[in-house]
């Protein structure tokens, strides 16, 4: 089932278990049992501290198979074969039961520990999903630190009646106690912050103790993040806060441009950006959503970042780096049937329509490129685009004429998007050159026709453009003295991440700038000199 090079490397990671590990199986008869047989043999042939032992309840999920210690109940379950994006959740959850040591810092530790009741969470996830082994290995880990948590990971491509019973239509999508709890990206704060109802409450008290920076950056993407980076050398007092680190990269499933790097996918790229921030002295705050920005009004004065959560943080200067999200159609039915047909990650939810009828709306780079990818899983792709023509590479619109299972429909105007109560069940277009209204039956709609810059927190504060973005200038400043903006959710052209890195660096560079050019009453006394003599 491994290959040589994926033993070697596995064995060495195992080397590390210091627990006897069980792993218990339950098979059947059919092709994927074997292939999970043959996997977790693989592991246990790599340890002597793994044994497998195989079970025959007539109720379990086939394949699936469980992780635990000897003697013990289980609490980590795997319900098919966790390879592709799931195979590193597979190896930490090996190591953690193990006894290596799980990386969330004491007091996030206390906080799950002391969780009060009895939690049993079914995650469905695909193999190529980025966004999955996030939500996994945030509840693997709450299951192993609290014995009343229990994990199930189900692929939902293998157990396709679950999918369709419980109307599973994106990834990561979370049942707890057999309710719907959760889909999409979830960290372990994130999780905990649904579970305990005074989390909120007690983390805006604990960042009301915050000092006020010297410059604060707001967003954790590549412009976010070169941003703190440039900030901490010059050796001033830098903060970050973000709802999740990476942002928009997060979505991204493979980086071929970014300059110097031939290949690498976004959560890789999101946390070598933060693990990048982490070796300055930065004072990262994360699962936190900025809510309103309160510019000073007088000289001397600092600015006010308000958090959704209740919290304040001040700063001389900031840095707003908040990126952008997919921008949706707006026509009826998108919203409705948002998770349950309508989708936004094909490279995520693409596994859950295999052998449907789907849609791409958008005929750039983006919405070809998802047809490309969904046609070798799905029955049917109908790529819409408005325009007279695609507008994607030339390359890829060759690879597109090249599938038999994909059809073009230009000058298509999407109007609704239809369903039965529960789900999609097909997509209206105008035909701009008749008029005429046609109805596509099919399952699902991929929306791709670019982003939109996450700035309504923003309105009426900065100066915005008319398509959102915030007005910069060549430094990165924006309308507002000492407040600075970089990346997708400004009106520099060209959405790309190695532009966005190059502008956090440039508005970081802006912002300390006017630091060192602004009156001493502006600094705290005792770091005003050191600033100083940094420029």
């Amino acid at each position: 089932m491994l290959d040589a090079n994926l033993k070697a490397q596995l064995k060495a990671y195992l080397e590390k278990v210091t627990r006897p590990i069980e792993i218990a199986a339950w098979l059947d008869s059919g092709a994927k049992s074997q292939e999970l047989k043959a996997l977790i043999d693989d592991i246990a042939a790599l340890s002597p501290r793994i044994r497998v032992v195989e079970r025959a309840d007539a109720d379990a999920r086939k394949p699936s198979f469980s992780i635990g210690a000897p003697g013990e109940d289980p609490r980590i379950y795997f319900a098919g074969l966790p390879m592709g994006h799931e195979f590193t959740s597979l190896v930490l959850a090996l190591l953690q039961v193990g006894g290596h040591p799980v990386k969330l810092d004491e007091p996030t530790i206390e906080q799950i520990r002391n969780l009060d009741g009895d939690y049993r969470f079914e995650t469905y996830i695909s193999l190529s999903c980025q966004n999955c082994p996030e939500v996994v290995q945030a509840l693997n880990v709450m299951a192993l630190i609290n014995p009343r948590i229990r994990q199930v990971t189900i692929d939902g491509a293998l157990f396709q009646n679950e999918v369709e019973a419980r109307q599973v239509m994106a990834v990561p999508t979370v049942f707890m106690n057999g309710a719907s709890f959760t889909q999409g990206r979830s960290s372990v704060k994130e999780i905990l912050a649904k579970l305990d109802s005074g989390a909120q409450a007690r983390a805006a008290k604990a960042l009301a103790d915050k000092p006020v920076y010297d410059m604060l950056i707001v967003g954790g993407g590549p412009a976010g993040a070169a941003a703190s980076i440039y900030a901490a050398r010059k050796g001033i007092v830098t903060g970050v806060v973000a709802e999740r680190f990476g942002g928009q990269v997060l979505d991204t499933m493979a980086i071929e441009n970014f300059v110097s790097v031939t290949h690498t996918e976004g959560p890789k790229f999101a946390t070598a950006l933060e693990q990048h921030v982490k070796t300055y002295d930065v004072d990262v705050i994360d699962a936190q959503r900025a809510d309103a920005l309160v510019p000073a009004t007088t000289a001397g004065a600092v600015h006010e970042v308000h958090l959704a959560s209740g919290a304040v943080l001040k700063a001389r200067t900031v840095v707003l780096a908040t990126g952008a999200r997919w921008r949706e159609i707006g026509v009826p039915g998108e919203r409705d049937y948002r998770n349950r047909g309508v989708a936004y990650c094909p490279h995520c939810d693409g596994p859950l329509f295999k052998g449907k009828r789907v849609a791409v709306v958008g005929g750039g780079n983006s919405g070809v490129e998802a047809a490309i990818d969904l046609a070798g899983i799905v029955r049917e792709v109908t790529l819409i685009e408005y325009g007279p023509q695609l507008r994607a590479d030339e390359v890829l619109q060759r690879k597109l004429r090249s599938l038999p299972n994909v059809r073009v429909i230009m000058n298509a105007q999407t109007t609704e998007i239809t369903g039965d109560g529960r789900k999609v069940d097909g997509l209206v277009y105008r035909d701009r050159e008749s008029g005429e209204t046609v109805n596509v039956p099919l399952e699902g709609v991929f929306v791709q026709i670019g982003l939109v810059p996450n700035t309504e927190w923003l309105r009426g504060t900065v100066e915005l453009s008319r398509h959102g973005e915030i007005v910069v200038d060549a430094k990165g400043a924006t309308s507002v003295p000492g407040i600075f903006a970089a990346g997708d959710v400004t009106t520099v052209p060209f959405k790309q991440i190695v532009i966005a890195v190059g502008e956090g660096a440039k508005a970081s560079l802006g912002a300390f700038d006017y630091l060192i050019r602004s009156s001493v009453d502006t600094m705290v006394p005792e770091r005003a000199m050191p600033v100083a003599m940094a420029a």
